[in-house]
């Protein structure tokens, strides 16, 4: 089986469109070759059975390949609307040597996109930090598709401006603009000076309200921002948000740091459970293939 394609794997971002299709490809392919076969072949006309559904609709030349319980869609079913909405404040920059967080995030954005147009859903395009920046309509066409991507080509090319994050201001705006029940797609390191949790609940709590789905990814780089894994010798940590520095060795707060951290993950992780929303922490040094699966696994939830 080919390898997975990771951050580590690209050098170069000279054609966003060449990867996104690259991305959705090898992750197809590998469906194909994992336990999950038959999913990368039926997702955009199935969903996955749930308890109560008729079994009338059960297609069981699926399930004879399969082994698993798929109900046939039918046309009016099918058409989705997706909103990605991408933080693209400076701290998503980081690592700075290659853009991390915020290049993992757009060619997830872009596979995701093209994804979706594979399945004929429609799908927009939501940059923010402390506001909304650009916002594209929903549609389904391949011209919309060749324009997302190059939006997130040019975003990955431009240089971080000193920003705060606003995700609870956004997903108001968002939830006040969605006319008909979506699925909403975050990608952030939710981090934020002016956010607080209870804030961005009640965003998320508003888009639920209006009956939209939402699925979290967690941004980050796992190895320095989790693990606080720096060689013991003295830094200057530079927040990219607001330039505040501060001065000393990793040890002196490494595990204060980490208890911190999960706490807050924990914290976000159980409030999301009790919304109904998927929340996914995702490294930006692991494949990118969990972000492809767990959406397929929501689509196959939305009915």
């Amino acid at each position: 089986m080919k390898k997975p394609l990771t951050l580590a794997d690209v050098q170069q971002f000279e054609n966003m469109e060449f990867l996104a299709k690259q991305l959705v490809e090898g992750f197809i392919t590998g469906l194909h070759q994992s336990p999950y076969h038959g999913f990368s072949v039926e997702f955009s006309e199935h969903r996955l059975y749930n308890s109560g559904d008729s079994t009338r609709h059960i297609d069981w030349k699926v399930f004879a390949r399969t082994d698993k319980l798929f109900v046939k869609r039918y046309e009016e079913e099918t058409n989705l609307r997706t909103h990605i909405l991408l933080d693209v404040s400076a701290s998503m920059y980081y690592p700075t040597e290659n853009n991390g967080k915020l290049t993992f995030s757009a060619l997830c954005s872009g596979a995701l996109a093209t994804l979706l147009r594979r399945q004929r859903d429609a799908v927009g395009l939501v940059t923010f930090a402390d506001a909304i920046q650009l916002q594209t309509p929903v549609r389904s066409t391949s011209s919309h598709l060749h324009t997302l991507l190059l939006l997130l080509q040019q975003q990955l090319e431009r240089q971080p401006v000193a920003s705060d994050t606003n995700v609870a201001d956004v997903i108001h705006q968002i939830a006040q603009q969605i006319p008909k029940r979506s699925l909403v797609i975050l990608f952030s390191d939710m981090l934020s000076h002016h956010d607080d949790s209870e804030a961005i609940f009640a965003a998320l709590q508003h888009l639920k309200h209006q009956k939209h789905e939402v699925l979290i990814f967690h941004v980050m780089d796992r190895k320095t921002e989790e693990e606080f894994d720096f060689a013991e010798r003295p830094y200057v940590f530079v927040d990219m948000e607001t330039g505040q520095e501060l001065k000393l060795q990793p040890s002196q707060v490494r595990d204060h740091y980490r208890s911190a951290v999960e706490k807050f993950k924990q914290d976000f992780a159980l409030k999301c459970g009790q919304y109904k929303i998927d929340f996914v922490p995702v490294d930006i040094s692991e494949p990118f293939d969990k972000v492809l699966y767990s959406y397929l696994v929501k689509r196959a939830k939305v009915r």
